[in-house]
């Protein structure tokens, strides 16, 4: 008795998981080379950016200018996991967006426009990692 294995195609809901994965760690991918850029700038000169006065948060740029250097540095690490469809990487990628998205909110007085299309674009980033679903049988 023989027994013939055939690879099981992909449906249209897994192409449309996968354009979306590829979507999101491309975005990720960019999110992160700008966050690194924006880093850099804070730390190298603080006279780039606008400073509001009597904004409810006052935080040193230099130390803010870190903490997008980071971010933006684990989330081109993350994106490049995406790339490979991990899970950890939809996993962590969520969570580098949430990141990001807090981040870009804290700093909206330096640079309020930017923030704002950094926020939608990690928001994005968020609902295309959460929509992907996985068949059951992939993880048995």
């Amino acid at each position: 008795m023989t027994t013939t294995h055939t690879r099981h195609t992909d449906s249209a809901k897994q192409a449309w998981a996968e354009g979306f994965t590829l979507a999101a760690g491309t975005l990720l991918m960019i999110v992160g080379v700008l966050d690194l850029c924006r880093g850099i700038m804070a730390v190298a000169e603080d006279d780039v950016f606008v400073n509001t006065p009597n904004y409810v948060f006052q935080f040193d740029l230099t130390s803010w200018g870190w903490i997008h250097v980071v971010l933006g540095a684990i989330a081109v690490i993350v994106s490049l996991g995406l790339f490979r469809t991990a899970t950890w990487a939809r996993m962590a990628g969520v969570a580098i967006a949430g990141l990001v998205i807090i981040a870009n909110f804290l700093s909206m007085p330096y640079y309020p426009l930017w923030s704002i299309v950094m926020i939608a674009i990690s928001g994005f980033i968020i609902w295309a990692l959460c929509v992907v679903r996985r068949d059951p049988d992939e993880f048995s």
